[in-house]
């Protein structure tokens, strides 16, 4: 009996044995299939993230294509209506490498960063004119320009004020313009769309300007001619309000490396200087 109880252990953990082994393959074909699913779900996971850009949260968003225009390359871009000019600029950046305080962008005028597309009115198949340099281009070109600038301040500093001075006189004693545009004292505007005219110039000639952002020029016209000045090219812009006539500016443009290449127009509205020295010299002079 022993014996044959002995067998029949022997027979029962033979039996046993199988289906331990066979829960065991089991387990382990299931873990495998587990792991297998894990890492196909986190590979899939792993690729989501890698395709993602961001534009799955702009799909339910109002969307306008504009066309970017920047050293005879042109972009297009898909960016939401809501965004503003500083978000445009950052998405310029990513199509340009232009670093956004080094761009100009221009549509109607200079753009304003802190409006949205839809404030700013710019609509579907717009386009976007933007000027700017690399790094290294205006290191190689802010360097004499901010020389020549500091030059110009001291020169003024130790001179009476330019509407004292005799040169400037003779056209200011001529009084206003009867044609001259309309001042608004004490606010900040972007350039109209058209030319400012109605003002003198140094000899005493009628004089308009023309701000052709498209071709990054400034056009000084006068009854003979006009003359055609690439806004890279002026060195600095100088301002003074004109004495007891509140609302009016004399302004100079720099044309070439001295006092003597200054360009003069008197009786610039006082609402669009700031708009000329920012369109001429670009914001990113100042950084």
């Amino acid at each position: 009996m022993a014996t044959q109880a002995g067998g029949e252990e022997v027979i029962m953990e033979t039996e046993d044995k199988p289906k331990e082994a066979e829960q065991v393959a089991e387990e382990v074909e299931k873990g495998d299939t587990e792991s297998t699913s894990s890492t196909v779900a986190g590979d899939a996971t792993t690729q989501d993230s890698g395709v993602s850009n961001g534009d799955e949260a702009d799909a339910d968003r109002e969307m306008v294509d504009l066309k970017i225009i920047w050293n005879k390359n042109k972009y297009d871009l898909k960016i939401p209506v809501d965004n503003t000019g500083a978000q445009l600029k950052e998405r310029i950046h990513s199509l340009t490498g232009l670093p956004p305080s080094m761009q100009k962008v221009m549509y109607k005028g200079l753009l304003t960063e802190d409006k949205t597309l839809r404030e700013i009115k710019i609509t579907n198949g717009a386009k976007i004119m933007v000027v700017g340099s690399t790094i290294n281009d205006v290191l190689a070109v802010n360097t004499p320009k901010e020389v020549v600038q500091q030059e110009v301040k001291a020169e003024e500093d130790k001179k009476e004020p330019l509407c004292s001075q005799k040169q400037h006189r003779k056209v200011l004693d001529k009084g206003k313009p009867d044609d001259i545009m309309a001042s608004v004292k004490g606010t900040k505007e972007r350039l109209p769309t058209v030319p400012l005219s109605g003002m003198f110039n140094k000899s005493g000639g009628k004089v308009r300007l023309t701000f052709k952002l498209e071709q990054d020029q400034l056009w000084i016209g006068t009854k003979e001619r006009t003359e055609k000045v690439p806004m890279g090219s002026i060195k600095n812009v100088v301002s003074e309000p004109i004495e007891d006539q509140d609302g009016y500016y004399m302004m100079a443009f720099q044309l070439g490396p001295t006092e003597a290449s200054q360009y003069w127009v008197y009786w610039v509205p006082a609402q669009f200087v700031d708009a000329i020295k920012d369109t001429v010299l670009g914001k990113w002079q100042y950084f």
